[in-house]
């Protein structure tokens, strides 16, 4: 690369990736809404396109997917720790703090 373009990206500034607020953001209702009133018609697509004997099997298991989710939700997913056998445990603690202890008052007398 030559000093040039080198001195010229290096003076770009450098922006922060997008970031989403919730890796599943929830439409807006009155978008939810509208999705929902097309349920029965979208669930008819998908069962005619399961039932196609002329559509390619990845898209009726596709659809037959889609149709199972929508019945009965997805299946649970496992959560994989990255090691052999391991075992995650989670603690919760709850820990008390009285508001003269807070204030470095020592205990009452």
């Amino acid at each position: 690369m030559n000093d040039e373009i080198a001195g010229e990206l290096a003076s770009e500034p450098v922006r922060p990736p997008a970031t989403r607020t919730s890796p599943r953001a929830h439409p807006p209702a009155e978008i939810r809404s509208l999705a929902r009133g097309h349920t029965k018609a979208a669930l008819k697509v998908l069962v005619g396109i399961m039932r196609n004997d002329s559509a390619t099997p990845a898209v009726r298991l596709s659809a037959a997917n889609a149709v199972l989710d929508r019945g009965w939700g997805k299946s649970a997913q496992p959560i994989e720790s990255g090691e052999e056998g391991a075992e995650t445990i989670h603690r919760v603690e709850r820990v008390i703090v009285l508001p003269h202890d807070a204030a470095g008052g020592g205990e009452r007398g």
